[in-house]
């Protein structure tokens, strides 16, 4: 009974773990990809370029990865997605050591990594559900999301640190080992990550059930769509925050450790969005605290486009990051309440295909082509008005603004 009862629980210990890895080791990337191109570049278009490579994958192969997800072993599928994000990212550190890097090469591995990850994300999105069942499904999420919200405003401003005193490829190293650990830990797991389907549908018709659930539920459609404006502006953060922090604020892109502190600034945000988030959403609802937040959110962006000081900066973009992860895990968390079990990874795959895969490469490429023509803090300004528009195009709902009102009569 004993052995019984330890081994979902170890088998959940992996899976936590392994998914930290995973989220630490991208995270990783994240701070250093961007730098090394501006490294070697110097330009601001070469860096809004590996933005938009890390998010159009999610765009082009978001729809089949949900369908497949569905259909094939999880635990296979995350194994090899894991395998080959530890053999692209290796190659970067050693080309650099071998001093024949070019950006490039940067931005085609950014791409093939998160194209796996599009596919090992598809999957986990059923493996959690899968692995401790309904009734505890609940009290995971909340542990896997609290852990992985620690992680993510920890490691962006270490490896900020490390990134502004070390060559930001050696760092990329550390994600591959993360990724080959991700895939032994999965491996390990006895659990079952799959349900055996009894239907024999195809996968275009796995493809259209997903779509047709986001399409056929008015207030998700809107906040997809939504969501998608504010992963245009999140696509114009990443890819002008270090130019825009070299030439507005005075950050340099290395040798400066404030540059840390910026990399860090979203997480702490997020972080606050986490523990605010339940009792906003308890205390609102849903509809009326996505109301609420967005032009929150826009007037946030417009104080960290307005900022000229880094501290006032970081402080501006603490505040954006919360509010922007606030409606962000709002619109996730109403989506997947009253979503069918058996629909979980093809339409939350779905979902944040057109939301981030869309919204994020769109943001990059838009913040770059005007940072091109007029300097980073044009490129973040076309950021934010992206984001003025999906505040536009929320209060202009009416479904969405009946719900809320509905909430507000309860």
């Amino acid at each position: 009974m004993t052995v019984t009862h330890d081994a979902p629980a170890r088998d959940f210990s992996r899976y936590l773990t392994a998914r930290l890895l995973s989220v630490a080791g991208t995270l990783v990337s994240v701070v250093a990809l961007p730098v090394l191109v501006y490294r070697l570049t110097g330009s601001a278009g070469w860096t809004s370029a590996v933005a938009m490579a890390e998010a159009l994958p999610y765009l082009v192969f978001g729809l089949l990865a949900g369908a497949v997800a569905d259909r094939v072993d999880r635990r296979r599928l995350m194994v090899a997605m894991d395998v080959v994000v530890a053999c692209g990212l290796v190659t970067v550190p050693l080309a650099w050591w071998a001093g024949v890097l070019t950006a490039l090469h940067v931005v085609l591995v950014a791409f093939l990594a998160q194209t796996a990850f599009v596919f090992f994300d598809a999957a986990n999105f059923g493996a959690l559900p899968s692995l401790v069942g309904k009734d505890k499904l609940t009290a995971a999420y909340a542990r896997l999301f609290g852990r992985s919200t620690v992680v993510e405003l920890v490691v962006p401003a270490v490896a900020g640190l490390l990134v502004a005193t070390a060559a930001p490829a050696d760092l990329l190293a550390v994600n591959a080992v993360t990724a080959a650990g991700s895939a032994m830990l999965i491996r390990s797991i006895h659990g079952a990550l799959s349900t055996p389907r009894a239907d024999a549908t195809t996968l275009v018709g796995d493809i259209g059930s997903g779509l047709r659930f986001l399409w056929r539920q008015p207030i998700v459609r809107t906040l997809t769509l939504v969501g998608a404006t504010h992963s245009a502006a999140a696509g114009a953060w990443v890819a002008m925050l270090v130019p825009w922090a070299d030439g507005v604020l005075g950050v340099a892109p290395s040798g400066d450790a404030r540059l840390a502190a910026l990399f860090s600034c979203w997480g702490v945000g997020a972080l606050l969005a986490s523990r605010l988030l339940p009792a906003l959403t308890g205390r609102w609802g849903g509809a009326r605290l996505a109301l609420g937040a967005l032009p929150v959110c826009l007037l946030c962006g417009v104080g960290a486009l307005l900022s000229t000081h880094w501290v006032l900066a970081c402080a501006a973009a603490i505040a954006w990051g919360a509010a922007h992860s606030t409606v962000v895990l709002n619109a996730i968390t109403y989506r997947q309440r009253i979503c069918p079990q058996e629909l979980q990874s093809r339409v939350n795959t779905t979902a944040r295909m057109l939301s981030w895969g869309l919204g994020q490469p769109a943001g990059a490429a838009l913040a770059g082509a005007a940072a091109v023509l007029a300097g980073p803090r044009a490129g973040l300004a076309a950021g934010v008005a992206v984001l003025l528009a999906g505040v536009v195009l929320a209060w202009a709902t009416p479904t969405l603004r009946r719900a809320a009102r509905s909430a507000t009569a309860d």
